[in-house]
C-alpha cells in the first residue's frame, strides 16, 4: 500500500542536495561503535561486521541487522546514527560492511554490487544459527536497500526476517545511472566513482592478474561514468553479460510483487539520484510492502529541525518505529 510521509523538512535545508549532504556533515561519525568482528567465508574472502554490543546465545528480542550503501561503511552517517540509537534503546544492531567496504580490499576479484545477495544470506543464517530466539529486522540503505528487497524476493519462503526497511532504494538501476549524469547529480556520481575507481586500483595493487581480466589497467582510465564502470568491472567480475545485463538482473523492483516479510520503502520525489521511474505502482507491490513517498527528503537526507545545530533525522526514528510495531505485533499475537 502506498501511505503519505508524516516527513516535514527544515526549513533551512530544504533543497534536496542540502539534504541529502547536510545529512553527512550534520552527523558526528568520529565516535567509535561497538564490537570489530571478521567472519571468514568459504570461498577463501572475509566479511567485516560492527556489532553495537556483545550478545548472549539466548538472547530474546530484537536484532537489527544493517546493509550500508555503495561505498558505504561503519562511517557512513546513516549508519552511524541507527547504531547509536539502536545502542540507546537496548536493541543490539549489527551493520555487515559489503566485500571491500571495510577499509581493507577483499582477497578475490570479485567484490559486491546492488544484486549481490548471497553474502547477506550467510549472514543472516549465520546469526539465526548462533542466535535463535532473536527476532532479526533488517534495514537496507540506497545500493544496500535495492539489495536487500531482492533478497526478500529470492528467499521468498524462508527470508530469516521479520521485518524490512530499505532507504532510497534504487528500484531501477538503469534510471538511476541516466539521472546521474545530469545537473548537479554528476557531483554525487564523480565523487563515488573516484572512490570506487581508487579502491579498485588498490586491489589491483594486491592482486596483479585482476588487472589482465579487466583489459588492462590503462583501459579503467576510460571509465568516466557508472554505465563505463558497471561495464567494464562489475559486469566482467560477477558473471553479466554486459552493464544493462547487471541492471536488468538486479533491479529490485521486479521482485516486489513476491515480497511476504512486512517491508517499508522510504523514497523522497526530489531525490537526485532518482526519477518518477524508481517509484512503484500499486499493482507492483505485494500486500506486504508498504510504500512512503515525501515530497522532500533528498537521497537518505530527511532532515528536519528547528535550526541545524539542533537537526533531527526522520529516518532513524522512523526505521525503529517500524520494527516496534512489528514486533509488539508478533509478541501479541
Amino acid at each position: 500500500m502506498h501511505i503519505a510521509s508524516q516527513f516535514k523538512p527544515a526549513w533551512w535545508a530544504k533543497n534536496p542536495h542540502l539534504q541529502t549532504i547536510f545529512a553527512d556533515w550534520l552527523t558526528n561519525t568520529e565516535q567509535a561503535i561497538g564490537i570489530n568482528e571478521r567472519l571468514e567465508l568459504d570461498d577463501g574472502d572475509f566479511l567485516d561486521v560492527v556489532w553495537t554490543t556483545a550478545i548472549d546465545a539466548d538472547y530474546k528480542g530484537p536484532l537489527v541487522v544493517v546493509f550500508h550503501g555503495l561505498e558505504g561503511s561503519i562511517k557512513s552517517h546513516y549508519v552511524h546514527r541507527l547504531l547509536s540509537l539502536c545502542e540507546r534503546m537496548n536493541w543490539p544492531a549489527v551493520m555487515m560492511h559489503f566485500r571491500g567496504c571495510s577499509g581493507e580490499p577483499n582477497r578475490l576479484s570479485r567484490a559486491y554490487h546492488s544484486g549481490e545477495t548471497s553474502d547477506a544470506r550467510f549472514f543472516l543464517e549465520l546469526l539465526t544459527k548462533r542466535y535463535p530466539c532473536a527476532t532479526l529486522f533488517a534495514a537496507g540503505y540506497s545500493l544496500g536497500g535495492n539489495m536487500l528487497l531482492k533478497y526478500l524476493g529470492e528467499y521468498v519462503d524462508d527470508p530469516l526476517l521479520k521485518g524490512a526497511v530499505a532507504i532510497s532504494p534504487p528500484l531501477s538501476l538503469s534510471a538511476c545511472e541516466e539521472r546521474l549524469k545530469s545537473g548537479f547529480s554528476r557531483v554525487y556520481q564523480q565523487h563515488l566513482l573516484s572512490r570506487m575507481k581508487l579502491n579498485l586500483h588498490k586491489k589491483i595493487a594486491l592482486i596483479p592478474q585482476l588487472s589482465q581480466q579487466l583489459a588492462g589497467d590503462q583501459h579503467l582510465t576510460s571509465i568516466t561514468d557508472f554505465r563505463s564502470f558497471d561495464q567494464q568491472v562489475t559486469a566482467v567480475l560477477h558473471g553479466f553479460e554486459s552493464a544493462d545485463d547487471y541492471y536488468q538482473k538486479c533491479s529490485a523492483m521486479q521482485y516486489l510483487k513476491r515480497i511476504k516479510v512486512p517491508s517499508l520503502i522510504i523514497h523522497a520525489s526530489d531525490d537526485p539520484f532518482m526519477t518518477q521511474a524508481v517509484i512503484p505502482k500499486l499493482e507492483q507491490l505485494s500486500a506486504a510492502i508498504t510504500y512512503e513517498l515525501s515530497e522532500h527528503g533528498g537521497h537518505v537526507g530527511f532532515i528536519s529541525g528547528k535550526y541545524p545545530w539542533r537537526a533531527e533525522f526522520y529516518l532513524d526514528q522512523r526505521i525503529i518505529e517500524y520494527f516496534k510495531s512489528i514486533y509488539i505485533g508478533l509478541n501479541e499475537a
